[in-house]
């Protein structure tokens, strides 16, 4: 079926008739319909560890078998993706209104990943039979960690830049009331200085639990190479896709638990839930083309940068940014950007894919 350009309800219809969709689904209606079914605490947390092990070691044995030529604009390609993308959605989120801590969050978000979005995305991939390049779980790596680091950043700057401009207006004609003034709003802020606030973002970008496990995983893949299949291969490869499964069943709750927290945000929710993942799938099926990847690497590509994390970014932001509303940016993230990327994303970047290569 690979190559073949099937009309886009087909590949919908059957993306949304496999195991891991359909499990969502139950769990999302289990929600929604406020269902007596109650998840073992700590599934999420165990499953989620799994998870970013078994996409670490995998993408670090493929890339052992790599030379840096041949993977050097891909790995270019995302991490323009990661700088760029978390910019562009800090500041169309700022033109919808949305106050900085938030903004920055939702940036944070959309310019990560969605390790189990990638997942189920080479599931459908394996499903339609396109190949894609073996490399691509390295990939998710580069995603995440520059994501993080230039949304903090830019956090740090602009409060910075929102506390000195507060200063400056207590100033004008009223100097001795300046120092309280300042003193105010920086405690207000919860500033820091400026050594503590950068070291403290680049700790939560490269340090934070997810990415330390898997770059972690990633070294210790691409160090021991194939010698490590027969140890990780029954656990962490033959096991995967019925792992994500069940964690599927468990996103599905988890996201329709929080629909219902969007509604008080309006139509921005939409707009953003829906709009960005289009618009940064496409960039990222445009700039997986530029890159040289095959169509299956286009797709991931697409999905990649169209996808919001739930796990690496919010624990970042919840830490370096508390301000912000968690049920704002995982409500995106998991109530509505993760279902349609789920049912429609992933299909329609493939078609996108299929179009640009002709």
């Amino acid at each position: 079926m690979g190559g073949a350009h099937e009309p886009m309800g087909e590949i919908i219809l059957a993306n949304l008739l496999t195991p891991a969709v359909l499990f969502f689904v139950l769990g999302f209606l289990a929600a929604v319909l406020k269902s007596d079914l109650s998840l073992p605490k700590g599934l999420g947390e165990s499953l989620s560890i799994y998870l970013l092990i078994a996409i670490g070691l995998k993408g670090g044995i493929e890339m052992s078998q790599h030379e840096w030529q041949e993977i050097i604009r891909p790995v270019l390609g995302t991490l323009f993706l990661g700088s760029l993308i978390p910019i562009v959605a800090l500041f169309i989120a700022r033109l919808l209104s949305f106050d900085l801590p938030n903004a920055v969050a939702i940036g944070a978000a959309y310019g990560s990943v969605s390790i189990v979005t990638f997942g189920a995305t080479l599931a459908f991939l394996d499903h339609v039979g396109e190949p894609y390049e073996s490399f691509m779980s390295a990939l998710v790596v580069l995603l995440e960690s520059p994501a993080i680091l230039v949304s903090l950043l830019m956090y740090a700057i602009l409060k910075t830049h929102k506390v000195s401009l507060q200063y400056r207006v207590a100033t004008v004609g009223a100097r001795s009331r300046a120092a309280d003034a300042i003193a105010t709003v920086k405690k207000k802020e919860g500033a820091q200085p400026k050594s503590g606030i950068f070291s403290s973002i680049v700790r939560e970008a490269l340090l934070g639990p997810s990415v330390l496990l898997l770059v972690g995983s990633l070294l210790i893949g691409l160090i021991i190479g194939e010698r490590a299949l027969p140890v990780v291969k029954p656990l962490f490869i033959d096991m995967y896709s019925s792992v994500l499964i069940l964690f599927l069943l468990y996103m599905g709750f988890s996201a329709g638990s929080r629909v219902a927290t969007l509604s008080r945000y309006g139509l921005r929710t939409l707009l953003l839930g829906f709009g960005f993942p289009l618009l940064f799938g496409a960039l990222g099926v445009w700039v997986g083309s530029l890159s040289g990847l095959t169509t299956g690497g286009m797709t991931v590509m697409g999905v990649l940068a169209g996808s919001a994390s739930y796990i690496a970014a919010p624990a970042a932001i919840q830490k370096a940014v508390p301000e912000a509303n968690p049920s704002l940016y995982l409500g995106l993230a998991l109530g509505l950007t993760f279902p349609f990327n789920l049912t429609i994303g992933m299909p329609l970047f493939y078609q996108l894919a299929q179009w640009i290569h002709g």
